[in-house]
C-alpha cells in the first residue's frame, strides 16, 4: 500500500465509523425511519445524478439488479433502519461495535455455509472476535442496556452480512456509482410505508439535528462509499478490508469526542480484542 491507499483507508473507516454518532444525535430530534428514508432519497438522488454525469446508466445486469434490491433492503432499510431505531435507546459507541463484527460474521458464515478455507490465523481471529463482543456485552449487561435495542443492532449486523454474502460477483460490470444511488433509493421506498404506518413527523428543528443530517447524507452515505469503491479498484477487496479493524476504534472515539458517552476500561479491552480478531480474519484471506 503507497501513502494515498492509507490515506484513503484512514478515511474510509473515520468517515463510515463516524456514521453512528450522527445517526444518535438524529434519532434524538426526529423520528427514526422518516429521518433514513429522507437521507437515503436525497443520498440515492444524488447518487444516480453524478452517475449519469460520470457517463453511467441504469441498464444494469440482472446480477447487478439483484444486488441493488438485496442491499438496498438489507444494508439500508434494515441494517441501517434497525440501528436507527436502537439508537434511541443504545449508545453510539455500542451499535458501532456490534456493527463492527459484520467481517467476523461474513467470515463465519462463509466458513459455515460456503466452505471457504481459514488458516490458523483466521480461526484464532473469529475466537478473539467473539471473545471480545463478549466481554463488551458482559460488561454492558452490568449496567442500564436496553435488551430490545441490543437486539436490533445484533439483528442489523446480520443483516448486513447476509447482504455482503449476497454481493458475491454482483458488483462487476461496472456503473457502480449508479448502483450506490439505485440501492440508497430502494431503501427510502422501503422505509417510507413502516415510517408513515408507525411514526409521526414530530421534529425538533435546531442546527445540531440539520448539521448532523448533512452529514450523514454526504459524507458516511456518499462520500465513504466512493472512497471505499476507489480504494478496493486502487489495492484489492482484501487488502482494502483490513482498514474494517478500525472501525471500533474509531467508532467508540467519535462517539466520547462529539458525545461525551463514557467508556469503561472492559469496552476499551474489548475492542482491542474485537480489532486484533477482525485484522487476523482479514490478514489470514490474503495471499
Amino acid at each position: 500500500m503507497d501513502i494515498r491507499s492509507i490515506v484513503m483507508g484512514l478515511a474510509f473507516a473515520l468517515m463510515w465509523s463516524s456514521a453512528f454518532t450522527s445517526a444518535r444525535i438524529i434519532v434524538a430530534e426526529a423520528p427514526p425511519m422518516m429521518s433514513l428514508s429522507l437521507r437515503f432519497l436525497l443520498s440515492g438522488g444524488i447518487g444516480v445524478v453524478l452517475a449519469l454525469f460520470m457517463g453511467q446508466t441504469w441498464k444494469l445486469s440482472r446480477a447487478q439488479w439483484k444486488g441493488v434490491i438485496v442491499f438496498g433492503v438489507c444494508q439500508n432499510a434494515l441494517y441501517l433502519g434497525l440501528n436507527f431505531i436502537a439508537m434511541q435507546t443504545i449508545e453510539a459507541s455500542l451499535a458501532s461495535i456490534i456493527a463492527s463484527t459484520m467481517p467476523l460474521l461474513v467470515a463465519l458464515a462463509g466458513w459455515l455455509i460456503f466452505q471457504d478455507k481459514l488458516r490458523p490465523m483466521g480461526y484464532a481471529g473469529l475466537v478473539a472476535g467473539i471473545f471480545g463482543v463478549a466481554l463488551i456485552m458482559g460488561s454492558r449487561f452490568q449496567g442500564n442496556v436496553d435488551l430490545f435495542g441490543l437486539l436490533l443492532c445484533g439483528v442489523g449486523a446480520l443483516s448486513l452480512a447476509i447482504a455482503t454474502l449476497s454481493m458475491r460477483g454482483a458488483s462487476s460490470g461496472g456503473n457502480f456509482m449508479m448502483i450506490v444511488g439505485l440501492q440508497m433509493l430502494v431503501g427510502s421506498i422501503v422505509l417510507v410505508g413502516p415510517a408513515v404506518a408507525l411514526e409521526t413527523w414530530d421534529v425538533v428543528w435546531n442546527v445540531r439535528l440539520i448539521t448532523a443530517f448533512l452529514y450523514t447524507t454526504l459524507v458516511p452515505g456518499l462520500a465513504a462509499t466512493l472512497v471505499w469503491f476507489y480504494l478496493v479498484d486502487r489495492i484489492g477487496a482484501v487488502r482494502a478490508s483490513t482498514y474494517h479493524f478500525l472501525n471500533p476504534f474509531f467508532g467508540v472515539a467519535v462517539a466520547a469526542w462529539i458525545l461525551s458517552e463514557s467508556l469503561g476500561s472492559l469496552d476499551i479491552i474489548g475492542v482491542v480484542i474485537i480489532a486484533a480478531g477482525i485484522l487476523a480474519v482479514q490478514l489470514s484471506k490474503a495471499r
